[in-house]
Parts: C-alpha cells; structure tokens; sequence
C-alpha cells in the first residue's frame, strides 16, 4: 500500500503484543510448489527476524521444520513463524501443499483469522486450492492473493489477476482487484522482462527494487497514467464492498480521497470477507534484506487484515454440554485456549501449539483440558486437570521462552501429557470446551506388522503417541482380519507415518498386504456327521452328533436349534455341540472366513456312559460342520459399501465409468451445490481399497468422498476361487 514507516523485529528476539489489536494471524494457502515457504523466509527476512534468507541467528533453516520434510525438501505439517512488523506481532501459519495433510491446514485456518493464498504464475490454480477457498467463503475468513515465481518465462501478472477472479469469485470477479501493478526492468537475452519493481494504486509511488533494495521514488509520466487508469476501478471497489456509501458519493463527485481514509475503507471490505486484494512477491537476491514485494505485503498484513478482535464471539460449553456464555477475545476474559497441533520433540516430551481465544495464558499454572475424544480414531474422551511447563514462541528449531500468552496470540506449551490436537485449555474452576473444527475422515488403509519381537513391544506405546499427534489418523485392530490398521488420508500421509514411527519412536514396522473382513456360509441345504471315538487307555472320547445346515436371509448371523429326541444325545451335551459348530463357524468352513447366515440343527446322536465329555461333543460339532461344509456349495461373502462421491460437475463421467469397472452400481446423483454433483454407489469394498488415492487422479484433485458399511453379499464365483486358491496356499 506504501507511504508508511515500517519497523522490523530484531533476529534472534521472540515478537511479543501486549494486547489483541497488536496482533495478526494469517495462514498461507496453497498447492505444494507454489513457493509458501519461501514466501515465509522471504517475509521473515524482511522483518528483520532472520538475517539472511533461510536462516535465524544461529543458524537453523527456517524451513527445517521437521527432519522428514527436510530431506525431501516438502514440508507436510503446520509450521509457525512469528515476525514484527511496524509494532505489531505476525503469526504466520504455513501450511501444507499436500492434499494428504488437508487436518493441518484445516488447524491453520482454525487458528488464523486471515488467509493469505498463495498461487503461482508459472502453475495456475487447481482444484484442491478452490476447495480451500470455498472453505474459507464458508466461514467468511478473510482472504487475499498473492502471485509468485513472476520469474517464469511465461509468468503474467495480469492474465493471473484474471484467472483468481475467474476461480476465486466467478460470481464477482471484479472484487479480485491487484494493489499494485508490476514495474519490469529491460528483457533479457531470452526476450523475459523481469519484474523490478511495483507501482502503487492507493499511494501513487513507485516502488524500484532494481538496484537490489527497495527505492521509493514518484512515477514518471507513462508510470502515472497506468496506475491512474487501475485506481479508479480498485477505489470504485474498496468502497462499495466497504459499504461506505458517503465515501461512494464523494468520490463520485470528484473528490480526491485521502490515502488513510482509502486503507481504513480495504480493511473493512477484506474484513468482510467479500474483497480480495491481489499482491506479488519474490524472494530477495543474494545479498540483499528485502525481496520483491514482501514490504507491500507486511504492510496489507498489518493494515489491511483484520485483528483478533473482530473475530466472532466464541461459542463454548461446559465438558458436560451444558450452555456458556460466548467469548470474546479479552486478556482479561475467561481463559478459553485451543490445541491446534501436537507434537513431540525428543528433549522436551510432547509439545502442543495453542491459539488463546479468550483470557491469559501463563507458565507453571493448572488448566483444565476437556478433550472430545474421537475414540474410532484411537483418542480417548478426558477430562482432566495439566499444569502448564514453558510458554515458548517458535522460531524453526528454537524455542524462545515467554512470559504470558494473551487472547489473540499462539503459543506453545510445553509438557500438556494428555492434551491432543482439538482439545480446550480452560480455567480449572471454570471449565469450558470449544466444538472442535471439522477432521477429514481417514480412507486409506496401511496395514503393518512389527518387523522384530523387540518392535512388536513396542509397537502399541508408538502408534498410541503417533495417532495422538495426529487426529486425521485412525488406529484400528481389525478383530476379523487380525490385523493392525493405520487409516490415512494418502499415501505421503502413509509415507510419513511409517518414518515417524522409525525416527521418533524406534519403532520398525513392515507394510502387508490389507485384508477385508470377507464371510461364509452355505448355497444349499447340507447334512453332516462328526465323529469322534478314540481310546488310548484310561478314560476315552466318545460323541457322535448329525446336523443339517441351510441358509438364512442375510443379516440372520447363527442359529442353532435342538430336535433330538430320545436322549440320544444327553441335556448336558447339546450347549457343548453347539460351542463346537459355533467356535467352527468363527473360523470358517472354506477359505478361513466366519461363517454367518444359516440354521444348524442337531438332530441326533451318540453318547457313552463314560467316555462321552464336553471337549468330545464340542469336536464332534465342529467335525460335523466341517462334513456339512465339504458336502455343501459355500458361497463367499464380500462387505459391500455405500458410497458418495462429490465431484465438480465436468468430472461425473468419468467418476461413474470408474465406479462401473470397479463392480460398482450408481444408485442416484443429486446437485451438491453449484457446480458440484454428489455420485451414490454401492461397490465392494475390496475394490476401493485405494479409491482415496485413485478418485484424486481421476477428479484432478477435487474429489471427495465417504463410504459406509452396508451389507455382505456373494462375491463373483471367478474372484472367489482366487481367493480360495490364495487361501489354500496360505498367503
């Protein structure tokens, strides 16, 4: 915006507010390569935070968030990089890229009160970073753009000016507006005129970084023509999506408005969330403090986003439900502090970032943590009092310690043991819960097993701290399949799991082959004979039972019935004959699979006086179901799922034509808002196994969906013989 003074923070010292209007949270959006991270280098140099690209003052990288992320050079988690600027505090969350780790950048939308998208020139927007749009239009989150790599041969500012506008807000694309156009310098050998410098629409100066440090001068003639014609339809718009309908007059009749009164005017148009102003940035050249544009930005930041004090009241309630009043962002309120991520550092324990909503926030003093719980995701409901460790602000490796944390400002805290992700940090006498922010469901399975006895003692302890960082995770241990099942949302989700429980926890594990809970039971009506006659001196075993086995109507699990008659086989007999056919049926009559959905009825028998027992009649059972079975044609059964794929319209034809090859059938489609059409199928579930990685490539990324249990039903007579050929091998 220009013509004001700016004061960066010192390298090395934690930013501090000593109240809310000195504070802003702003999250980066953005598909992975659009350049978030180094716009957050780029920013934290400019503020002074680092002193140069990439490093703090002692030498840890900025981006080196995580050793994983590190070393491939992608960063999968929510980072946080406080920096000061003109007095006030920046919290800027990065995000990550990756659609495998949306949970993060859902936290960082939850803890933000603006959202910063970042697209680049040279790549376009796609899918995914609409739905995150549509996400933050949702909740009326304030958003601006920014436009990076305007390095690229092909980079244009202003035909990427329109593709926001048409992607961002088809319905108004005139509320995508740039701030600034941009200033290029002489091309290159390659014909590509770089940009050097920006030209300033509200203040009507030039900004020349040509020189490799930003020279404010006023704009020669050709300059003041371009940015005369851009200002008057950036004005029009700041004021009537500012509603200042006075203002409007005014300037429609003539006035000249003052450069405060136009900045107080986009802070309330991009506060409400309906006005998106368009900025770009590059990273400074070697050597120099300032990248391209990066002061514009800090400069919208902290005079054109909103303060934690304009965010809604907070709805809260007591851990049992009960109403409480709302919250307001008051340092002196009641305390209200949110877990937005966990996790664990190998020196300090558990570490939990926290954005303060209401009250003060101070070391070494007992909260009250009332957590939700997700307990198909492997966490607990609880509700307990913590005491406080260390308030630290983050700064890539280091932790600079704090003395208090007021409504408004994140932090993190140090040593919370059962505090997770979504949890509410309250006063101990004055307990309150937040509803906790809405988690993508996990629908990826990774099925493991220890890779030594030493790692299967361990196992249990690292998945629990793993899925505990983690609430987009699901822990399952399958009782049908025997197995041990991590649900992710992909495979780098899967990816880093599996390094996590290596580095973190020393835990070893090996990826195997996901099974699903597959069923049994009988075509026909059969009959069966077990016998069981041995004598090897002393007592023997002595019982004989014949059964009949039909089908059932799905659903009808096993019923057993009872027609002897005459004693044949003894009163105290029948329940052991009938715990062998069902301890059988549980382990399957065919390829290993429960058996459900028939009747056996004991219809007669053997017995002697004195070697007939228990255990006799219970393997007579078995043996009679086993005869029944091989006598018999056993059907398998497959679980069949509902699913809904919601998809933008253009990508229905190949969603339904993908669900077809998969033995699917489509039962309905239904509009889901605009553009948009929700898909219902029922499909095996052996079939969607990977259906969270495939629907991506098949919907370009704008794909979603959600599955259900509905039914067993027969699975195909040529997909069951491979599995009875897989199962007699025992593979």
């Amino acid at each position: 915006m220009g013509a004001t003074s700016h004061q960066a923070g010192a390298a090395g010292r934690a930013p501090t507010a000593d109240r809310p209007s000195s504070l802003r949270n702003v999250v980066l959006v953005g598909h992975s390569g659009a350049g978030k991270t180094t716009l957050v280098e780029a920013l934290a140099l400019t503020a002074g935070a680092v002193n140069r690209a990439g490093r703090v003052e002692d030498g840890t990288a900025v981006s080196d968030y995580d050793e994983i992320e590190h070393r491939q050079q992608r960063s999968v988690q929510l980072s946080l990089v406080p920096v000061e600027w003109a007095g006030i505090k920046i919290n800027i969350l990065d995000t990550p890229g990756y659609a495998d780790f949306v949970g993060e950048l859902r936290a960082g939308l939850r803890a933000a009160d603006a959202a910063l998208f970042v697209v680049s020139s040279s790549d376009g927007i796609d899918g995914a970073t609409r739905m995150v749009w549509d996400e933050c239009a949702a909740v009326g989150m304030p958003r601006a753009i920014v436009v990076t790599h305007l390095e690229a041969a092909r980079a244009d500012y202003a035909q990427m000016t329109t593709v926001c506008g048409e992607n961002f807000a088809a319905e108004d694309p005139d509320a995508v507006i740039p701030l600034y156009l941009p200033l290029y310098g002489p091309p290159g050998p390659d014909g590509h005129a770089p940009v050097a410098g920006l030209l300033g629409l509200l203040s009507r100066r030039v900004y020349d970084y040509t020189s490799g440090e930003r020279v404010e001068r006023d704009p020669e003639p050709a300059e003041l023509s371009l940015i005369s014609d851009a200002r008057s339809r950036l004005i029009e718009g700041i004021i009537a999506e500012s509603e200042d309908e006075s203002l409007m007059d005014r300037y429609l009749g003539g006035e000249d408005i003052d450069f405060k009164t136009l900045v107080d005017d986009l802070e309330r148009a991009v506060a409400r969330g309906t006005f998106y102003p368009v900025l770009m940035a590059a990273p400074a050249a070697d050597g120099a403090r300032q990248g391209l544009g990066t002061v514009e930005l800090l400069e919208l930041i902290t005079g054109g986003f909103p303060t934690p004090l304009e965010r809604a009241a907070v709805s809260v309630t007591a851990p049992d439900g009960a109403d409480r009043p709302a919250v307001t962002c008051d340092p002196d309120g009641p305390l209200v502090a949110e877990v937005v991520k966990t996790s664990s550092d190998p020196y300090v324990g558990r570490v939990s970032l926290v954005r303060v909503f209401s009250g003060t926030l101070r070391p070494e003093e007992t909260v009250h943590v009332s957590g939700h719980g997700l307990t198909d995701r492997g966490h607990e409901d609880h509700d307990v009092d913590e005491r406080i460790g260390t308030l630290t602000s983050p700064f890539g490796k280091q932790q600079r310690t704090l003395t208090q944390v007021i409504a408004g400002d994140l932090a993190c805290v140090a040593k919370l043991t059962r505090a997770e992700t979504g949890d509410t940090l309250s006063a101990k006498d004055r307990p309150l819960l937040m509803e906790p922010w809405p988690m993508p469901d996990p629908l990826l399975p990774l099925a493991i097993a220890a890779h030594s006895k030493a790692d299967e003692d361990k196992l249990s302890q690292g998945l629990a701290r793993l899925v505990a960082e983690d609430p987009t995770m699901r822990l399952e241990q399958n009782p049908d399949t025997h197995q041990v099942v991590l649900w992710c949302l992909g495979e780098a989700h899967q990816d880093v799991a599996l390094e996590r429980l290596r580095t973190r926890y020393g835990v070893q594990v090996d990826p195997v082959p996901h099974k699903v809970s597959l069923r049994e039971t009988f075509g026909a009506k059969a009959a069966g004979r077990g016998r069981h006659v041995k004598q090897s001196g002393g007592h023997g075993q002595f019982a004989i039972c014949e059964i009949e086995v039909e089908p059932l109507p799905p659903g009808s699990g096993i019923e057993f019935v009872d027609k002897v008659v005459g004693g044949a086989v003894p009163r105290q007999f029948i329940p052991s004959v009938e715990k062998g056919v069902r301890t059988q049926a549980a382990r399957g009559v065919a390829a290993g699979y429960p058996l459900v959905d028939v009747r056996i009825t004991l219809l007669d028998g053997k017995a002697h006086s004195v070697d007939s027992s228990d255990a006799a009649f219970q393997t007579a059972g078995a043996l009679a179901l086993r005869e029944a079975a091989a006598e018999a044609r056993i059907h398998l059964l497959e679980p069949v799922a509902e699913l809904a794929v919601l998809v933008p319209d253009e990508y229905v034809g190949h969603v339904m034509s993908d669900l077809a090859g998969r033995r699917g059938r489509v039962v309905g489609t239904e509009q889901a808002g605009a553009g948009r059409t929700q898909v219902r199928a029922e499909i095996p579930e052996i079939e969607i196994g990977r259906y969270a990685v495939e629907l991506r490539s098949v919907s370009h990324g704008t794909g979603r969906f959600t599955r259900a249990y509905a039914r067993h039903e027969p699975m195909p007579p040529q997909i069951a013989d491979k599995v009875r050929e897989q199962a007699e091998k025992g593979t």
